[in-house]
């Protein structure tokens, strides 16, 4: 009895002990909330989206039909009842402003269906990130287009409209827009043409799950081949208790704890505020795929699952790199998948300024040799160089073959980022030397911030993440080599011939600052 009771004493300090830990959390969270930035119209109202039921059933045009009412829906709520202080030009939901993707030649915010110009030889899907857009994934579908495949890109619920809508959405809402917009790709390229998916951070988790979700039921698409660029595999130990970041919401008076960060909106093609919930479902997304990978991996049914191409920076401060290696290339048959790893630029000079954790990341994460994938390393020639090389070790070898890319990494950065990889350097909006004719004269990825504090309307942190990748033509190149062109297949925009790709190709040889001079 003693023991017993002794035990019981335990477990109630225990829990009076959490309960107060609860309280204090509650009260710090409320107070900071007090103390932050007030809702506006955006991260109030939810605009209406088809429900997971109703996309089971629904064809692509019935969820086009679905999305312009949610668009209807925000100009009607928000754009239309904006206060006087909101209506500025840096706030992307002002009609009048020059952010407003309304009025540029195509909104990328919303779903759409890129046809090749000859019958389609095969069918793309292409599944864009968290608090992103299908813009993310524009040049990846035009590569396809251009091959003479249809590219399917769908708006994912919650996105594009404003970011209120992140706060109802859930995985199981974007697991049902993917196998939707899959049905769609099938539709129109027609039975016994390849399929594809491709996926970008939380999309490269929807499209890995659609992929698994096929092995358990036979009457789902099946993907031929799965390409993933930063997927969220797994997410920071921050977002399996972002829950309780958000438990003052449910009192009226603190709202804004629904937010782990407000902030202005004045990018056109992706959100800036963050709500909790956002974050609470990239970890179940996250946390449900490695479960299932886990357990189709323990059965040995992961043998009928198509080849995986991922591309991964070894420095993400969104997503687990590791995750990537050891809960899915690790339990991955020998089925021709590819790893690629984007190594930091060691020709950076920064000696000192650069952590001891990011400057071994890569050696960390790549498993020694040999393995059932290949693994493939993106880094300098020699640490003195901005030349950069392609280290490869096939699968089942020790050896690693050295690859010249005829590549550099441009002299300003040191490293590539979460949200570099799906851009070219000469996007018109993330691009590090934008293409003029590509555009609407806005750009944010060759912003230099310097100059005095408090002049802009978003911290430097925003704008100093680099936001295009300097060796998007290798990605590109390799994710071509496994779309075998149709007789409508030409050559894509931005390769090395073209003129957009020459341009790219310069500016990552001479820098970018002489690169931006000459233009």
């Amino acid at each position: 009895m003693g023991i017993r009771a002794g035990t019981t004493r335990l477990l109630r300090w225990a829990a009076g002990l959490f309960l107060l830990l609860l309280v204090v959390v509650f009260a710090l969270r409320a107070y900071d909330v007090q103390r932050g930035p007030a809702l506006r119209p955006w991260h109030v109202h939810v605009p209406p989206e088809m429900d997971r039921a109703a996309m089971a059933g629904a064809d692509w045009e019935a969820w086009m039909a679905a999305e312009a009412r949610a668009f209807a829906a925000v100009r009607r709520e928000v754009t239309d009842r904006l206060d006087p202080e909101d209506r500025v030009p840096a706030n992307r939901f002002f009609a009048d402003s020059p952010l407003n993707p309304a009025g540029f030649p195509q909104d990328w915010n919303r779903s759409v269906i890129l046809m090749p110009e000859g019958p389609p030889q095969g069918a793309a899907v292409l599944v864009h990130g968290m608090t992103d857009a299908p813009y993310s994934m524009r040049h990846l579908a035009e590569l396809y287009r251009a091959r003479g495949w249809v590219a399917v890109v769908p708006r994912m619920p919650g996105h594009g409209t404003v970011p209120a809508g992140l706060t109802d959405a859930t995985w199981e809402d974007w697991a049902a827009a993917t196998r939707l917009a899959v049905r769609a790709a099938r539709a129109r390229a027609g039975a016994g043409r390849p399929l594809h998916l491709v996926g970008y951070s939380n999309g490269g988790a929807l499209v890995m799950k659609h992929a698994l979700d096929a092995i358990e039921d036979p009457s789902l698409d099946a993907p031929q081949r799965l390409v993933l660029v930063s997927p969220m595999v797994g997410v920071t130990a921050f977002a399996r208790f972002a829950g309780i970041a958000g438990l003052p919401a449910l009192l009226p008076a603190f709202a804004g704890a629904a937010w782990l960060d407000l902030l202005p909106e004045f990018n056109p093609y992706k959100f800036n505020s963050f709500p909790v919930n956002a974050a609470r479902q990239s970890h179940q997304l996250t946390a449900a795929l490695q479960e299932q990978t886990r357990r189709l991996a323990a059965a040995g049914r992961l043998d009928g699952l198509a080849p995986v191409l991922t591309f991964q920076s070894v420095v993400d401060a969104t997503v687990s790199t590791p995750a990537i290696v050891n809960a899915l290339y690790a339990l991955l048959p020998a089925n021709g998948s590819e790893l690629v790893l984007f190594d930091l630029n060691r020709d950076a000079k920064l000696g000192p300024l650069i952590s001891p954790q990011a400057a071994q990341a890569v050696d960390r994460l790549l498993p020694p040799a040999p393995q059932r994938f290949r693994m493939t390393r993106i880094t300098n020639v020699t640490p003195d160089s901005a030349e950069v090389m392609a280290e490869v070790t096939e699968a089942g070898e020790t050896a690693t073959r050295m690859v010249p890319l005829d590549l550099a990494w441009p002299r300003e950065l040191y490293s590539l980022s979460h949200i570099a990889l799906p851009f070219p350097v000469d996007d018109w909006l993330y691009g590090l030397v934008p293409d003029p004719a590509d555009g609407v004269g806005f750009n944010l990825g060759a912003l230099a911030a310097r100059g005095e504090r408090g002049v802009l309307v978003t911290g430097l942190d925003t704008l100093m993440r680099i936001s295009s990748n300097p060796f998007f033509p290798y990605l590109r190149d390799r994710v071509a080599e496994g779309i075998p062109p149709g007789a409508a297949g030409q050559r894509a925009n931005g390769t090395p011939g073209s003129p957009v790709g020459r341009a790219a190709h310069d500016a990552n040889r001479a820098g970018t600052a002489d690169a931006m001079a000459v233009r």
